[in-house]
């Protein structure tokens, strides 16, 4: 299949429409556009990753165009499993490295936009669309040019999406309540939102958002992470889990004087649209992994402290339940019970924030 023979090529791409931009939207746009010729050039570690990534996901960058790879920047590899024929959002595809791997995994039956605001880095993804084309044996992208906080400007429809992924890009938002609004705007009900992106660990000045080095390296944006929480809650989801963290090395000594004083991390995150508790709730549920997403034939992590070894029963609270149930992973799932009955708050923390003895359970 060419180009020419993808529908989504015949969807008008709409003319960039205002969105909550000013000086740090412009920043965006020099830096990734104009400062950085590649990756190279960036000078801390928040906008890339040394973790190599699952077999699976590095077979598919081995066949991603080199100049792609190399004007991509990201803190992660945001790419969930279970996306064979699904509709997938890349909010900030850059180059289209992702949007690329994304193809390679949704297949002919799926389909990949990715939206972005730097016309530059959007260049460099349209430019190799026929030769991924060719090498994939079939054409499922589309990249439109606009900002992420106002996706219906972008053609993206109410509830049109399974899977909305984004790379890093979050942070550098001057709007981010009103990007995650968008997010479960456009995700189907039980569709999943799986990004990557830098947290700090406090609120930052606001006045580091005039240094453009800062706002580029996505520190002086970073989300606060309990203020995360709370803009995720106002956009209906109650509970978001984590699925890995890794601290940010900031590397540089002019970098670490002027933004030294707070500490950043890494992290992968998924969130479904869900009618979600604000707790885990025990309803007494099992969940059993029945091992058929083939990149995890022996154990599927749902977040970092949820393991479902294949075959084995686990004991799951309601959202969960709901989150393996109710999703694309219902039919890689065997789920038990229902909430008729209710025992109470379910024993479930994170592994770095697991209770004491005699401490209250805490949520996932």
């Amino acid at each position: 299949m060419t180009l020419d023979e993808f529908p989504g090529r015949q969807l008008p791409t709409p003319a960039l429409t205002p969105a909550p931009t000013g000086a740090v939207a412009d920043t965006v746009r020099e830096y990734y556009g104009r400062t950085l010729a590649s990756s190279a050039d960036l000078k801390t570690s928040a906008c890339c990753t040394d973790t190599a990534p699952p077999a699976h996901i590095a077979a598919a960058l081995e066949r991603v165009h080199d100049e792609v790879m190399e004007r991509f920047y990201g803190c992660g590899s945001p790419v969930p499993p279970a996306l064979e024929g699904a509709t997938v959002l890349d909010l900030g595809c850059g180059s289209g490295r992702d949007v690329y791997v994304l193809s390679q995994l949704t297949g002919p039956t799926g389909t990949v936009t990715g939206v972005d605001m730097t016309g530059e880095q959007l260049a460099v993804a349209r430019r190799h669309q026929q030769w991924h084309a060719e090498r994939f044996g079939h054409a499922n992208t589309d990249f439109r040019h606009a900002f992420i906080e106002n996706l219906a400007a972008a053609g993206i429809e109410d509830g049109s999406v399974d899977v909305v992924v984004s790379n890093c890009v979050l942070n550098l938002s001057p709007d981010k309540p009103r990007v995650f609004s968008e997010i479960f705007r456009v995700l189907k009900p039980g569709g999943e939102l799986y990004f990557s992106d830098i947290f700090a660990d406090r609120r930052l000045p606001p006045p580091l958002l005039d240094d453009p080095v800062l706002v580029g390296e996505c520190l002086a944006g970073a989300l606060y992470t309990e203020d995360f929480r709370r803009v995720l809650d106002r956009a209906g989801c109650a509970d978001a889990r984590t699925v890995t963290a890794s601290p940010v090395d900031l590397g540089d000594p002019e970098i670490e004087r002027k933004i030294g004083f707070a500490a950043f991390t890494s992290r992968t995150v998924r969130a479904f649209k869900l009618p979600l508790e604000d707790r885990c709730e025990d309803y007494g549920q099992i969940a059993v992994y029945r091992g058929t997403i083939a990149e995890h034939p022996h154990a599927f992590d749902l977040d970092d402290h949820h393991r479902f070894p294949t075959g084995k029963p686990v004991p799951v609270c309601g959202n969960t339940a709901d989150m393996l149930g109710a999703t694309r992973y219902a039919a890689h799932f065997t789920v038990t019970g229902d909430k008729s009955r209710h025992f109470g708050l379910f024993p479930c923390a994170p592994a770095e924030a697991a209770p004491r003895a005699g401490a209250e359970p805490g949520c996932c």
